[in-house]
């Protein structure tokens, strides 16, 4: 856990809900996160187990901020995250399942203003506020870890459609009749492709079609992740750059669609999978801007998150503290 000393202010305390882990954190006005931790989502059969261990973790830092007297409100971003209703709806990768009223049950326990939001869209505040799209009016912020979320900005806002569920491109069909996800039961989404899941999906299909040598062919198939493939390809394994060629040309045809519609001025890629560098960065731009037509061409940037990944999601999530009234 970090520590420093608060300042006087007013603070925010910041939750990003993971299908693995949580991260939290007490954050000032500048974007400063005070305090921090972690702790596993994935181990909570039950949503109270959990919100009564962040009450555990989470009171010591609000201690040592100054008290909840200190703090204005907790901003969380959670998969199926509904602005409008504080509610987590039907999320495939948290183990808690239907509708859960997440933001009234934090709030009964620790007796603050609680504002939801989906986890993607909570990145692209904090991108907004903090980070890479500092001073843009139109973006896509995509995070790409165990699966594709996405947050979109147009003429400044971010937009929540009717229901409070826009910007789920991760689940956009790119392939008819592809590939099966396990959370929807939707066949060829782009998050069965584009994230480290897919990656691994990739991975173990590739493997079995082939009879290429491998490094991957030592890694037990349990144990094959996207990392695996990673450190194969930076040592030059055919079939491991292979996949990362597959995986941006895929994530290159969705971002192609995704700018024809909403005409963004940048594309910001957040998440594990961005680690790859320009192995998955190199594929994904030459895809995106040969599906493009050409008005749409050489006009959108591609750029990495500048936010620290233990930090993004909590400064987003934070930030829907601060455009309380």
């Amino acid at each position: 856990m970090a520590n420093a000393a608060p300042s006087l202010e007013t603070l925010a305390i910041g939750c990003d809900i993971g299908g693995t882990g949580t991260k939290f954190g007490i954050v000032d006005r500048n974007g400063n996160v005070l305090f921090s931790g972690e702790m596993s989502t994935k181990k909570h059969k039950t949503v109270e187990t959990f919100i009564n261990e962040l009450y555990e973790v989470l009171s010591p830092l609000i201690n040592n901020a100054g008290g909840t007297g200190r703090i204005k409100g907790i901003g969380v971003g959670a998969p199926n995250g509904n602005f409008y209703t504080g509610t987590i709806e039907y999320a495939p990768n948290l183990p808690w399942k239907g509708v859960i009223p997440l933001a009234r049950m934090i709030q009964d326990k620790f007796k603050l203003p609680v504002t939801l939001t989906n986890d993607a869209n909570a990145a692209a505040i904090g991108e907004m506020m903090y980070g890479a799209a500092q001073g843009m009016k139109d973006f896509i912020m995509i995070t790409l870890g165990t699966g594709v979320g996405s947050g979109i900005v147009a003429n400044g806002q971010l937009i929540y459609g009717h229901d409070g569920f826009a910007g789920e491109l991760g689940h956009t069909i790119v392939f008819p009749n592809g590939r099966m996800h396990e959370g929807t039961g939707k066949q060829g989404s782009l998050e069965s492709y584009a994230s480290a899941t897919g990656v691994t999906l990739t991975a173990i299909e590739t493997l079995e079609k082939s009879d290429e040598p491998s490094l991957l062919r030592a890694v037990p198939t349990d144990q094959l992740d996207s990392k695996s493939v990673f450190e194969a390809a930076i040592q030059g394994d055919k079939l491991a750059l292979e996949i990362f060629e597959y995986t941006g040309k895929v994530l290159g045809l969705a971002l192609a669609n995704a700018v024809m519609f909403s005409s963004p001025e940048a594309i910001i890629l957040f998440g594990g999978l961005t680690k790859a560098g320009d192995l998955i960065l190199k594929p994904t731009r030459a895809h995106m801007e040969e599906n493009l037509i050409q008005v749409f061409q050489n006009k959108v940037k591609i750029l990495v998150s500048h936010l620290r990944e233990s930090d993004a999601a909590i400064l987003g999530a934070s930030a829907l503290v601060w455009d309380q009234k």
